[in-house]
């Protein structure tokens, strides 16, 4: 069984910077296409980025430029630089893994930016 843990949130000012991490337990991380989603509050969850197992990266328009998906297949952890982040940014952030036809999430992350 996958168990997923995202960490780093917390509050940021607009124009700040901020690195998600998502720590994955269980087999299967190397073979694994990791992705990052968020839920704004009132709006529904949206894709943020992906990163497949070959390290192939894709971003929603919103975010290309300002945040970087990676991963450390040794360390079992995928993360998710932010920089340049603006109020709309402000969501709670999700880590997903799917491996083979199984899908594993995270408990979310909480990311504010305010000044």
């Amino acid at each position: 069984q996958v168990q997923l843990m995202e960490s780093g949130g917390g509050l940021v000012q607009p124009g700040g910077s901020l690195r998600l991490s998502c720590a994955s337990s269980g087999d299967g991380f190397r073979i694994a296409i990791m992705a990052w989603y968020r839920r704004a509050p009132g709006r529904e969850r949206e894709w943020v980025a992906t990163i497949t197992s070959q390290g192939t990266t894709a971003y929603v328009d919103d975010v290309k430029g300002r945040f970087t998906i990676s991963r450390d297949d040794a360390a079992n952890t995928m993360y998710l630089q932010m920089n340049g982040v603006r109020p709309e940014d402000t969501a709670v952030y999700y880590c997903q893994s799917t491996i083979l036809r199984d899908q594993y999430w995270g408990q979310g992350t909480q990311v504010t930016v305010s000044s």
